[in-house]
């Protein structure tokens, strides 16, 4: 069986899992049994080969009282896991015991190691075992998870099948609930078209052994980005290892994204994944506020309100100016997609000395574009952009390319460190037919660009030719040309007097003063 059809048969699975919940649960309301039941199931599926090992071993190092952090220390170690389960069952072994179900299944999950813990405990998960055991639904749904045809273990199923699974399925969810997939994901093509871009001048520099890069996703979801750049890292470049750091608002997707991270390796770092408001609210903030980064990705919301971040950027826009991440200016409250691209930028590597720099690729759709008269706050920050030679290229995209909106999209690819061939310029590249149609729709996303498609439109980003030469998909402009400034000009009011006989004779014919005679005229004979 092939990948794509595999996927497809779990997906389908799960699918029909999920109308186990039909009456007691609202189609729209699945998604909370569901998602985190498929990653508990693939944590319990990794664990199985050390489970009665770690068992074990927990007993000895506890009766030698040891502290918890000593044993989870040893434990990882001995056995080579980034996680483990100290609880004596799996999902398989609590079905033997029907009438405990209700009371295992918790104490399961609050027996997974602190950094699996931390990131589970996102999906609040025994409220809904309550109100699976009070409808008679906990034992089928386990029962059902713990079939062989759900076997979830990375061996069987690599973490980039597990994503296009949990995509699919998300999207479905999304459509009974009405909401919107894209709020979650970003189409697989589209992050590799950004993958290949934002990489595509330093292959030769990952090829080299040893070399470490660091990249970051301020809006992470559930990680696509960070796993297609470290597959990317991984398949065509062979010699460097790169370091993924992300920060995400969402529970449900931080807890997608934070599995899937703990998963990968035994060197899984779970504090790179950070839960909060990357602008900024008040309660929660930037997770990584003095670090930077070789690289970074992101899709921002587009079109969503900052409303609850206004008064936090607000200040830092007052009171630091540049020296913070707003400095620029601010855009409009309806969209704050340009607020993410500025937080970027400030963690961006400095070029100076032997400065590394950085470089940045991010969707937008056509506002951080075209929105903004001359001396707004969107003018203003694509101006500064600009100026300081910052814009790379700009890639128009195809439309119904997304699940949530068919508009067209464009990719951003911002650098502190062009090459000299390109400095002073900002390559434009038409994309938008560059796609093939697809079979069957998913929601919004019709369209879809083959590894054929990326291949061409990278080539045409690489074959950059500083002369500004035209080409039936690319143009090459200077910064200089995207430069203009809106001047008011009041004329003054321009009149002279003359008393010349036909002047005045003008004057009596005028309206306004055969008017005013009318008026007097009235008025004289009301007065008689």
């Amino acid at each position: 069986m092939n990948v794509i059809a595999k996927q497809q048969e779990l997906v389908n699975f799960i699918w029909g899992i999920a109308n186990l919940l039909r009456g007691p649960y609202h189609r729209a309301q699945y998604r909370h049994v569901m998602i985190p039941m498929i990653v508990l199931r693939r944590l319990d599926c990794m664990l199985e080969d050390t489970k009665d090992g770690v068992i074990e071993e927990f007993a000895r190092l506890q009766s030698q009282k040891y502290d918890a952090a000593t044993i989870e220390r040893i434990l990882k170690q001995k056995f080579k896991v980034p996680f483990f389960n100290t609880s004596k069952h799996t999902f398989r072994s609590m079905l033997g015991d029907p009438n405990q179900l209700a009371i295992n299944f918790p104490h399961y999950i609050k027996s997974f190691s602190k950094e699996a813990r931390d990131i589970v405990d996102h999906f609040e998960f025994e409220k809904q075992i309550e109100k699976l055991d009070k409808n008679d639904l906990l034992f089928k749904v386990v029962q059902s998870f713990a079939s062989a045809d759900v076997d979830l273990h990375p061996a069987r199923v690599p973490n980039h099948m597990m994503g296009y699974v949990f995509e699919e399925l998300v999207r479905k969810f999304n459509e009974q609930a009405n909401e919107e997939a894209g709020d979650h994901f970003t189409p697989r093509e589209v992050i590799r078209l950004m993958v290949h871009v934002l990489f595509q001048p330093d292959d030769a520099t990952l090829t080299k052994p040893g070399i470490v890069r660091t990249l970051y996703d301020p809006c992470c979801g559930t990680g696509g980005m960070l796993t297609l750049a470290e597959e990317y890292v991984e398949q065509f470049t062979g010699g460097a290892r790169l370091k993924v750091y992300g920060q995400e608002y969402n529970d449900e997707s931080f807890a997608i994204c934070g599995s899937d991270i703990l998963i990968k390796s035994t060197e899984a770092d779970t504090s790179h994944i950070v839960f909060g408001d990357t602008l900024g609210d008040g309660k929660s903030r930037d997770g990584f506020p003095d670090s930077t980064f070789h690289y970074m990705l992101a899709n921002p919301p587009f079109g969503v309100e900052w409303k609850r971040e206004q008064s936090f950027v607000q200040a830092e826009h007052d009171n630091l100016g540049f020296s913070g991440r707003f400095g620029p200016g601010l855009p409009r409250i309806n969209d704050g997609s340009l607020l993410f691209l500025m937080h970027m930028m400030r963690k961006m590597k400095p070029v100076e000395g032997d400065g590394e720099g950085s470089r940045i690729g991010i969707v937008f759709n056509g506002s951080p574009l075209f929105t903004g008269d001359a001396g707004s706050g969107e003018s203003e920050i694509r101006r500064w952009i600009i100026e300081n030679d910052f814009l790379e290229a700009i890639i128009a995209l195809p439309d119904q390319m997304f699940y949530n909106t068919g508009i067209f999209t464009y990719v951003w690819i911002v650098t502190n460190r062009k090459l000299p061939h390109r400095r002073g310029k900002v390559q434009l590249i038409n994309a938008s037919g560059f796609f093939e149609k697809m079979k069957k729709s998913l929601g919004n996303k019709r369209n879809v660009m083959t590894d054929e498609h990326i291949a061409q439109i990278t080539k045409l980003y690489a074959n950059f030719s500083a002369d500004g030469a035209a080409s039936e998909h690319v143009r090459i402009f200077d910064n200089q040309d995207f430069a203009y400034i809106k001047i008011t000009i009041e004329r003054p009011l321009r009149l002279n007097f003359s008393f010349a006989k036909a002047r005045i004779e003008k004057v009596k014919t005028a309206s306004a003063f055969v008017a005013l005679a009318e008026s007097k005229k009235r008025k004289n004979l009301a007065a008689a």
